[in-house]
């Protein structure tokens, strides 16, 4: 009987480890629970005996992967798997997958919130602005981004978009002017939202020069990850205009230098909240379940990363 660890130090709601559990169990398949971790010596303990993991933001480096003997797949819940050595993983001949699009409503939705929070002066009794006209970039134009555009049409929102792998005919069909890159999308639009991987391509890529170029009370939305803002020309961006604005469901490594100085122009959630909904997390987690027993079974490696 093939055997499944859910593994998670943030764990999944009650409703959605019982889904987990009935598509587990329905193909004949044992689940474990390793919830609330403290010591990562539990977790090593946990991977020794069991074919499959399931984690959410847990970390799965070459440590632990060398003690999970029989492990044959590891299933990020969520789109970002960079808490997964790939390179590792690969030498192991263990498949990585993710579940694209399962939590890409609830950052979508996320983004808005924040949002219309940075555009109302943070709700300190300042004037704000309306969302209603004002462009929107949204960089990269995956499950996200595509929610994104749906919902910043309800604003009536005028809105763009890059993305150097969608076709710009499959963006204009949205009803979403693509431009030709990331620098034109700042250039042109007020407000940008980011929606990039965490690559050797994109980490630092948003910097001085982008920012800086963007129009007046210009805000920028993170919702992707820390490491893709160049945290030296957000600090310049800061000093140097005061119009600016920066949203983040990601703290940065200065999180408190900006708290102190740029109240009213900068605001972090306190822990990363893009997919703590309880749809996100009952999708992500049935969805990855889902995909295991499609693997073990029939070979399917649709979602594979590595």
């Amino acid at each position: 009987m093939a055997k499944i660890l859910v593994a998670t130090d943030k764990p999944f709601a009650a409703i959605a480890v019982k889904g987990i559990r009935e598509v587990a169990e329905s193909a004949g398949m044992e689940l474990v629970l390793l919830e609330k971790y403290t010591e990562k010596s539990q977790l090593l303990d946990a991977v020794k005996d069991v074919d499959a993991i399931i984690i959410r933001s847990d970390i799965i480096d070459k440590e632990v992967l060398d003690a999970a003997k029989q492990v044959k797949i590891v299933v990020r819940a969520g789109a970002g798997y960079d808490n997964v050595d790939l390179d590792a993983t690969t030498a192991n001949g263990i498949v990585v997958m993710n579940t694209p699009g399962q939590n890409s409503n609830a950052v979508a939705e996320l983004v808005f919130g924040m949002l219309v929070y940075g555009a109302r002066s943070f709700f300190n009794g300042a004037s704000g602005w309306e969302l209603k006209g004002k462009k929107l970039g949204i960089l990269a134009y995956g499950n996200v981004g595509r929610n994104v555009a749906r919902i910043a049409k309800g604003f009536d929102m005028d809105l763009y978009a890059y993305d150097a792998y969608t076709p710009a005919a499959a963006i204009e069909k949205d009803g979403v002017k693509p431009v030709a890159s990331t620098k034109e999308l700042f250039e042109t639009c007020q407000i940008v939202s980011l929606h990039i991987p965490a690559t050797a391509e994109t980490k630092g890529s948003i910097n001085f020069e982008l920012m800086n170029s963007m129009p007046k009370n210009a805000i920028v939305i993170n919702t992707a990850r820390k490491e893709v803002i160049d945290e030296a020309g957000l600090t310049k961006m800061f000093e140097e205009r005061p119009d600016f604005k920066y949203i983040s469901d990601i703290k940065p490594a200065i999180d408190a230098e900006f708290a102190a100085k740029y109240a009213d122009r900068y605001f972090s959630t306190p822990k990363k909240m893009g997919a703590q909904t309880a749809e996100a997390n009952i999708n992500a987690g049935i969805a990855a379940a889902r995909q295991i027993v499609d693997f073990i079974q029939n070979g399917n490696e649709q979602f594979r990363v590595n």
